[in-house]
């Protein structure tokens, strides 16, 4: 077995969520779930499929997130595996629980806009995420001011009354 790290190409604001599934109905599952979680929602989404043609299946209603997906997709080619991109101004806050709420979901890696680097296994078989490398590491523990930061910047942006 070989463990490689896959970066996620994607622009600096875009928002993702990878996680895995088990089935082909996967796309158009979570495809519903995103539609009628966030009215006018722009998302690209790919899955790996892990039988059968192996093709790496797309939905969406942004053709440029789609690319991106299919892109990311192949790229990490585990089976299984799906990602979804938010195009600007879209969150992963507003539909996570929707994704996992969809029965095929299984787990989620990560929701982020970081730069992100997929961990994956390589065997004989196949492909597999082990894990991600969400962001960078802790510089330190956050004092006074960075909590009262903190709880500004919430209350600023409408996540904290």
């Amino acid at each position: 077995m070989e463990l490689k790290t896959v970066n996620i190409e994607k622009p600096e604001p875009i928002n993702f969520i990878l996680g895995q599934a088990h089935f082909i109905k996967t796309v158009e599952d979570i495809h519903e779930a995103l539609v009628n979680s966030v009215p006018g929602i722009k998302f690209g989404l790919a899955f790996c499929e892990a039988s059968g043609q192996c093709l790496v299946r797309t939905s969406g209603t942004d053709d440029e997130m789609v690319e991106m997906a299919s892109k990311n997709a192949l790229a990490i080619g585990a089976g299984h595996s799906f990602i979804v991109f938010l195009a600007e101004g879209f969150y992963p806050i507003n539909i996570l629980n929707a994704v996992k709420n969809v029965p095929e979901v299984a787990h989620i890696f990560c929701a982020t806009a970081n730069p992100t680097q997929v961990v994956v296994a390589e065997s004989e078989l196949g492909r597999g995420i082990v894990g991600v490398i969400d962001g960078f590491s802790p510089k330190g523990v956050e004092e006074a001011e960075g909590k009262e930061w903190r709880k500004g910047f919430l209350r600023m942006i409408g996540y904290k009354l």
